[in-house]
């Protein structure tokens, strides 16, 4: 199974160019700029019209929408060939995937929530099988320092990790650390397509499972 991946577009996703074919593709959040429902309409619009087969997407903490609306309304606005990722799960030709929007809190934005317990509740969500997780932010140490050279990923989101050892992780949210490392056990990947001036920089990132 192909799988590309991209993440943080902030509402330029159609000035990205023509992404790679695969057979699922993957957006790691902040698809728009606060939460704007002209831009989810839009972005939804633009990404169930793309060719491949399977579309997950998760949102991110400038997301807003997804943390204001309701459930129903949510679910009525996803179009029928795009997977939608609260802490949930999907499978696909039996490969596991799970998503999450949730980051560290940092001043008050969307899905934040406080290091240690609060946001550690959120992770032991993440069951044992996952193949493909799929998370806003980076765990710590892996693609997380910022322009300030300081480490932002979450110690309890790299906890699970260790733990459950998913095949891949993907995110996003700091844009300036794009890229890929991994260990014996886990391939991580910011996707983040936009630099830290939220210029477009970085090309989707295309991985087999």
């Amino acid at each position: 199974m192909q799988i590309i991946t991209l993440s943080d577009t902030h509402g330029l996703h159609r000035r990205i160019g023509k992404i790679p074919d695969a057979d699922v593709l993957i957006h790691a959040g902040d698809i728009s700029n606060v939460g704007e429902e002209y831009q989810i309409e839009d972005f939804l619009k633009w990404f169930s019209a793309l060719p491949h087969q399977y579309k997950i997407f998760i949102a991110g903490n400038h997301d807003f929408f997804f943390e204001r609306e309701t459930a129903s309304y949510i679910k009525k606005i996803i179009p029928e060939n795009v997977i939608y990722l609260n802490d949930s799960s999907c499978e696909i030709n039996g490969i596991n995937f799970w998503g999450s929007p949730i980051t560290p809190e940092f001043f008050n934005w969307a899905f934040n929530r406080q290091r240690g317990k609060e946001i550690a509740k959120h992770w032991k969500r993440i069951p044992k099988n996952t193949d493909v997780l799929i998370t806003h932010g980076p765990p710590f140490g892996k693609l997380d320092t910022n322009a300030n050279n300081y480490k932002t990923g979450c110690e309890d989101l790299l906890k699970v990790v260790a733990k459950l050892k998913p095949k891949y992780h993907i995110f996003g949210h700091i844009h300036e650390a794009y890229g890929m490392t991994y260990n014996e056990h886990t391939t991580f990947i910011n996707a983040s397509i936009l630099d830290e001036h939220y210029r477009i920089k970085n090309a989707p990132v295309l991985f087999e499972i």
